[in-house]
């Protein structure tokens, strides 16, 4: 289910890339409204395209798989890797203590 689920997941965000790529900008109304245009700048725009209907339903597709990794992730099992190791004890003995050292540091006046 997982890989499926993954695999729909980049088909959608391709799917939602290109989309959004090949609609037209919307920008020009607002810089035309500056302009002394009659257009209003955040007034309503007409009817709702194709193109727009399907970016809506390809962003909801999108949320819902990205909902569902993070679910799937997010309940995934706690297992470890080193869950059968048995430890290793250390049989070697602790370094003697080093005697002191004769140097220029010392003085023996």
């Amino acid at each position: 289910m997982f890989p499926v689920l993954i695999v729909l997941h980049v088909c959608v965000c391709v799917a939602l890339i290109l989309i959004v790529l090949l609609q037209k900008g919307k920008g020009a109304g607002m810089g035309a409204a500056f302009g002394g245009s009659s257009q209003t700048v955040f007034g309503s725009t007409g009817a709702t395209s194709l193109l727009h209907k399907v970016t809506t339903g390809v962003a909801v597709v999108f949320m819902l798989t990205s909902l569902g990794l993070s679910i799937f992730i997010g309940r995934g099992t706690n297992t470890s890797i080193m869950q059968n190791v048995q430890p290793v004890e250390q049989t070697s003995e602790a370094p003697a203590a080093a005697p002191p050292a004769t140097g220029s540091t010392q003085n023996t006046k």
